[in-house]
């Protein structure tokens, strides 16, 4: 969740006050001047909340409460007021104003409204992803989890492998979810509507493999730990790929089939056939980022399939599954949210002797060694994934005892 507030005031003593209090909260602040300063960052799109003086030079709250809701009418606007004018209170609540706080007020008055926007807001803005995941009918979207930019790269390359018709092969970690990925693969292609056949590669004798192929017609099979198909087999789906067979292959592999074909243990031809199109799922150690989504969509799943009340997933549990390197990846976490949800999983609460700001400080951790990971060890580029000023990042790094150049190959 965003937690990112657009404040506007003409006042700079106090626009530095209520910025430093919402800092002090964890909340990323956006100053502005004025209506005309911020106009910019008031648009569709904006996932965090905008808190506004009311009366200031020129256009004044009212005027901005009015361009806010003409952009988007989710979008929440709190003002301010140090008058105490009860009538422009009503008429601001009226107008669609999100609420009305009179200055000064308590900081525990101000962040209760804030951390209300906020959630308020970011549920508005999930309730539309999936209505458009919905509405546009992408599966990538609607199958394969995760709100990281890696997981953004693994969907765009499975839209692009779905269409290209070639041959294609699924890597990853075990537990990634590669057979998942696979049959996604398939159901955005051309060939949705055809059958999506799984066979375990490991024994497929040469008859298996055509009566297989039979069934697949002209839609795709899936042939899971490919590098386990025997020799001879192997043949035979090489002159069926060259041949009459109009079935697509999508192949699966938790191993380095390279280094297989060097060591003379798969086939070059197929592995060439294979490698033009693949696409590889990330680990969870690659985008901790993610765990939260996921764990909150496997237990929305368990507690549905066996018919119980979900858990609350308390930033207590969050951090507790972010401290752990999950080796086993979706796999385990899915395994994780069953167990939560049936009330025995003692493995997903976090070290019982952490306190809460100890585990956040994991979770913070672990979110800048991964952005710092996918930049390179670019430390400008990976603040600027996490949307924070290099001051503050740099600052954190040092907290943490992270080296940038760590991270450099």
């Amino acid at each position: 969740m965003s937690r990112t507030v657009l404040l506007v005031d003409d006042d700079a003593p106090v626009r530095e006050a209520l910025g430093q209090t919402l800092e002090l909260a964890d909340v990323d602040v956006i100053a502005a001047g004025s209506f005309v300063a911020a106009k910019d960052r008031i648009v569709a799109g904006f996932d965090g909340v905008i808190l506004s003086d009311m009366r200031m030079p020129g256009r004044d709250g009212f005027h901005l409460l009015h361009y806010a809701r003409e952009q988007d009418p989710d979008l929440p606007v709190i003002l301010l007021t140090g008058e105490g004018d009860i009538p422009m209170a009503v008429r601001a609540m009226e107008a669609g104003a999100f609420d009305f706080l009179e200055k000064p007020c308590a900081p525990s008055a101000l962040l209760a409204v804030i951390e209300r926007a906020l959630k308020t807001r970011a549920l508005v803005l999930e309730n539309r992803r999936l209505l458009h995941i919905v509405e546009s009918g992408d599966p990538a979207a609607r199958l394969i989890f995760g709100t990281s930019d890696l997981s953004n790269v693994t969907r765009a390359k499975v839209r692009r492998a779905a269409m290209s018709e070639a041959e294609v092969l699924v890597t990853g970690p075990y537990g990634s979810g590669i057979s998942k990925v696979s049959e996604v693969v398939h159901m955005c292609s051309p060939r949705a509507k055809e059958p999506f056949v799984k066979r375990a590669a490991e024994g497929l004798g040469a008859q298996d493999l055509t009566e297989a192929l039979r069934i697949t017609g002209r839609g795709s099979l899936f042939l899971d730990e490919v590098t386990k198909l025997p020799a001879q087999t192997q043949l035979t789906l090489i002159e069926a790929l060259e041949g009459a067979s109009k079935a697509r292959l999508i192949a699966g592999s938790t191993r380095d089939l390279h280094t297989l074909v060097g060591e003379g243990r798969f086939h070059a031809d197929l592995y060439y056939r294979l490698e033009v199109m693949t696409v590889r799922i990330p680990s969870l150690a690659e985008r901790p980022e993610d765990i939260p989504t996921l764990f909150r969509r496997y237990v929305a799943q368990a507690a549905e399939q066996s018919g119980l009340n979900a858990p609350e997933v308390t930033p207590q549990v969050i951090a507790g599954l972010m401290a752990r390197d999950w080796p086993g990846n979706a796999r385990a976490l899915m395994s994780a949210a069953m167990r939560f949800v049936m009330g025995v999983a003692d493995d997903v609460a976090p070290d019982a002797g952490l306190g809460l700001a100890e585990q956040m400080a994991q979770v913070e951790r672990s979110l800048l060694q991964a952005a710092l990971r996918r930049a390179g060890g670019q430390a400008t580029a990976a603040a600027e994934a996490l949307k924070l000023p290099r001051k503050t990042f740099y600052d954190k790094l040092t907290r943490y005892g992270i080296r940038a150049e760590d991270f450099r190959s």
